[in-house]
Parts: C-alpha cells; structure tokens; sequence
C-alpha cells in the first residue's frame, strides 16, 4: 500500500509493528526474522474340609471344604458350633466363602454372607476398584479377577489401558489411534493435511496441500508447517504446484478457531498510514471454519493520542469512527525469494482497501522496497513494485485491472489465488494462475539478498474512497498464506 496522494496505494496486510510510517504501505520496516492380572485363586481360598462344625460333622475346623477361610465351609460349614445354616461364623462359606475379603456367600454371622454379595473386599462382583474382577479371583479374592487392578475386563477404567481399549488413552497412540494427535500426525490427515499432520506419524505422509499434492514444509513427508484438515481447500481450481521447484516451507492455513497464531502474527495497532479511517487493533481479526476473517467495522474508538490544534493527521482526531485489523509477520518471520501465496474473497464495495503485501527487513520506506502482491480500492485489482526514488516510490509498471475486465460482481463473491514468484533476479506477480506482472531487477533496488515480511490487511478510507454509504461490516476472508522455496 502506497501513500494516499500517490497514483497507487497499496493494500495494508495484518503483519508486523515494523510496516508502519507515513509513506504508503511501508513504514519504518523492523528486523524479522495396564497392572498386573493374576487369574489364580488366593492361596487361603480354597481348602477340602466338611461342612460340619468346629471339630466334626461335615465342616471342621481345617480341613475337608471348609478350613479356616474359605472353600464351601468355614470355621463351622454347613452348621459350625451354634447353628446349622450359620455357626458362629457362617452358612455355606467361611471367612471368606466363595468370596473375597469380608464379604462373599458366609460372612462372619450367619445365613449366605454376612456383609455383601459375592464379590471382593468391596463392591458386589467386583475388585477393589472397579470391574468384575475383585482384588483376588474370579468373583472374588485378593489379587485380581478378570480384570486386576488396572486392565482386564475391569481395570481402573476401560477394558483396555488407563482409558479406553488401547494405549494410554484411545485404542491406538497417545490420544487417538495413530500419532500424537489425529489418527496421524500432529494436526491434519495428510500433507497441508500433511506437515506436522498426516495419517501417520509426527508429521504424515502428503505434502502441502489438504488434497495430499504437494510435498510438506521442510521435511519432506515431515515439516514445521501449519497443516490443517478444518476448512475445506477454497481455491480448488489452482495449478498444482511442481515439487522439483518449490517446497513449502511455512504457512498459516487458519484451522484453529480463536484468535491468529500469535506464533506467525503481530499487529499494526491505531492510525498507522496514509490517513486511512480505521483504527487498527487486533479484535476485529477472527479464525473460525478454517477461514480467517478480517472484518472492518463501523465503531467509534477514542484516539488516547488526540492533540486539540493537531496537524498531524494521528492526533487531530479525537476519535475513529471505524475499526479494522492489519497483521504482520516482522519479527517473527521473513523470507528471501520464493513463492508467496494467499487465497483469499476481497470485499471490493466502496471504501475497502484490502492488502497481500510484502517490506524488506530493516530498513525504513521506501529504502526497505514493497511488493503489493494485491491491494484493491477504487474498482481496480492491483499488483505494484515499488522502485525506491528519493523519499518515494515510482510506481511506473503497476499494472491495475478493473473489476469489469475480470467479471465483474460475481468475481468478488469467489476466492482467488494471489501469488509472487521472486528470485535475485526477477519479482513475477500471479492472479488465479495468470501472470500479471513480471519486474526485472536492478543492483539500485531492495530486492536482492534482503528477507521480506508479510502483511495482510484491511483499510478503510483514503485510496479506498469514502465508505460513508457502505454496509458494514466490510470484510476480508483468507483461506491460507503460504511461503515456498527451491528445495
């Protein structure tokens, strides 16, 4: 985005404090850059003694089915020393009967189990947990039944591991079935998609495109980038990118709802250029559905730098009367050479003045070069370079196309692909897979051996004209922006 009083201004994108200034799109520019299960019985369980009492009859005291825990009779059996269906300890189980700890079919009164059901120490057919196996066996015990302690049939939780059926969570990894995250990697299910996603491991098994066709950031099936699965690919009818020439190697695809990944975004904050109407700040910037929203609105916002008798045009309004967000990647990330892309549905009603734009790194504007890879205002779609002249830019070259000449309304209700292929030796500028622009460079110009930053932005006013009759919100939808390089 260039000055409002030259020929061309250029879209302002939301990147870094560094895109600031009072010249055009530029500004002063800033430096980038399961336990265990045991399914036999507890040794004091079983025993062969009688069912009679203490000393005779069919129980006794040791032997026979009773003995003195367990089996089918206990310190009594069937009788015992006071009464035949009970004893002094229990019907037709001793201390334990055919259950576990207190409780089981005998208990320590009479009838069929003086505490509980059948089960352990604890719950009904249970363990000391949970589940159908108790802390011994079977329907009862010690230890574990079918299930033990953790797994089994009863573990501590699942049928499984500490969760579900599988590993420590799911049936599979660490939480799903695959990687760390998905059924794969860490994010998508294959490629952009892929990167740190894929059906695989950390980083999947595509490339940089949801479709699986391109080749991941900068690991091959692997990579660093931002893949994502969210929000389906809006700029379908795109060109394949050729992998023995471009890798990619960063993106934001925008599938995490909230607020941009603070990882990649900075934000130009207040009046920043131009004379523009909006007050930038970082609200009115949105992820959701796998599209980011930037959406401009009609909302009065005090100036804190208003100065009464001002002619500084930052300070001689007491308020803003509109709101916007410009985003940024200075001092988080730069690049030099490759392939830029952003798809994207500009809102081309009067007043809007959307950017896909670039700044050199550490240099103030017009020294530090600009790219608008897009801008729009005033019924033209534009791509510029700015050739540093003096204190200003010549912008002899930039090419405009109106919104008539490439369809009109309908145009503007699609998402497009803006692009820039750019070497030591030439900047080519793309729309939807069309050049538009090619620009040879000089030894006089910014545009070799210099990173550049990205800026994505929504203006209102000035270049944009007056947007006092427009419908707000006026907004701008991005789909993904992303950074290719020679492998």
């Amino acid at each position: 985005m260039k000055v409002s009083s030259l020929p061309r201004a250029r879209l302002l994108v939301w990147f870094a404090p560094a895109v600031v200034g009072l010249f055009g799109c530029g500004g002063t520019a800033t430096s980038s850059s399961q336990g265990t299960k045991d399914d036999a019985a507890a040794p004091s369980a079983a025993g062969s003694g009688g069912t009679g009492g203490n000393a005779l009859g069919t129980g006794g005291s040791a032997t026979s089915t009773g003995g003195t825990t367990s089996g089918s009779g206990g310190v009594s059996g069937t009788g015992g020393s006071a009464t035949s269906a009970g004893g002094t300890t229990s019907g037709s189980g001793g201390v334990t009967g055919t259950g576990g700890g207190a409780t089981g079919t005998g208990g320590t009164t009479s009838g069929l189990g003086s505490v509980t059901g059948t089960g352990g120490g604890t719950s009904s057919s249970g363990g000391a947990t949970l589940g159908t196996g108790g802390r011994t066996t079977v329907t009862g015990g010690s230890t574990t039944g079918t299930g033990g302690n953790t797994t089994g049939s009863g573990g501590s939780m699942a049928t499984g591991g500490r969760s579900g059926s599988g590993g420590t969570a799911a049936s599979g990894g660490t939480i799903e079935s695959g990687g760390s995250v998905g059924s794969g990697g860490n994010a998508g299910k294959g490629g952009l998609d892929g990167g740190n996603a894929g059906s695989g491991g950390n980083a999947g098994t595509a490339g940089s495109s949801r479709d699986g066709s391109v080749d991941a950031a900068t690991g091959g099936a692997g990579g660093t980038i931002d893949a994502g699965s969210v929000g389906p690919e809006q700029c379908t009818s795109r060109a394949a990118i050729d992998g023995t020439k471009w890798k990619l190697v960063w993106s934001d695809e925008f599938d995490k709802d909230g607020a941009p990944n603070s990882s990649n975004w900075g934000y130009e904050k207040g009046f920043v250029r131009n004379s523009e109407l909006q007050w930038y700040q970082p609200d009115n910037a949105t992820v959701s559905g796998g599209l980011l929203t930037i959406a401009a609105q009609k909302q009065q916002v005090l100036n804190p730098n208003y100065k009464a008798g001002s002619t500084d045009w930052k300070q001689n309004r007491q308020y803003a009367q509109y709101t916007s967000t410009s985003m940024t990647t200075s001092g988080k990330k730069s690049f030099l050479y490759g392939r830029f892309e952003l798809c994207g549905q500009i809102d081309t009603r009067q007043g809007s003045w959307p950017a896909f734009w670039i700044l050199g790194n550490g240099l103030s504007w017009p020294a530090s070069g600009e790219v608008d890879i897009m801008e729009y205002y005033a019924n033209g779609v534009r791509s510029n370079i700015c050739k540093p002249s003096g204190g200003n830019c010549d912008w002899s070259g930039s090419v405009s196309q109106s919104l008539s000449s490439l369809g009109g309304t309908t145009w503007s209700n699609k998402f497009h692909l803006w692009a820039m292929e750019w070497d030591s030796q030439k900047i080519n500028l793309y729309l939807d897979d069309k050049l538009v622009y090619g620009y040879t460079i000089t030894t006089t110009n910014p545009y070799t051996g210099n990173p550049f930053y990205i800026l994505v932005n929504l203006a209102i006013g000035a270049n944009g004209l007056d947007p006092s009759g427009t419908t707000f919100p006026v907004t701008y939808l991005v789909d993904y922006v992303r950074v290719y390089q020679k492998p």
